[in-house]
């Protein structure tokens, strides 16, 4: 299994925006056979960054789930509302093997 890690820096006048682009991307990654970790928005601290987490069962399924949210009509529409609204600034992504608890 492997974890993306999403940093984004944001437009802090356009968290709600944000807020809205990450309801759009949950069950999307879901139907790609992702499981969405959720998103995390600025609370106290830093009123521009926020994280997202996701899993798939191997970074090959995470690259299939790439190249496939590229001819989504879904997908696209998500990318286009980002760009419109302008609400991410920059992001990173990392990769991670999670850690759940003891395996039986």
């Amino acid at each position: 299994m492997v974890t993306c890690y999403l940093r984004y820096v944001l437009d802090p006048y356009q968290i709600k925006a944000f807020e809205h682009y990450a309801t759009l991307w949950i069950p999307l990654v879901e139907k790609f056979g992702g499981q969405h970790h959720g998103y995390f928005l600025p609370s106290e601290g830093a009123n521009n960054i926020a994280l997202a987490m996701f899993s798939f069962p191997s970074l090959s399924a995470y690259e299939q789930y790439r190249q496939d949210s590229m001819n989504d009509p879904d997908c696209m529409a998500a990318f286009k509302y980002a760009e419109d609204t302008k609400c991410i600034l920059s992001y990173e992504r990392s990769f991670f093997r999670p850690v759940f608890g003891k395996q039986a």
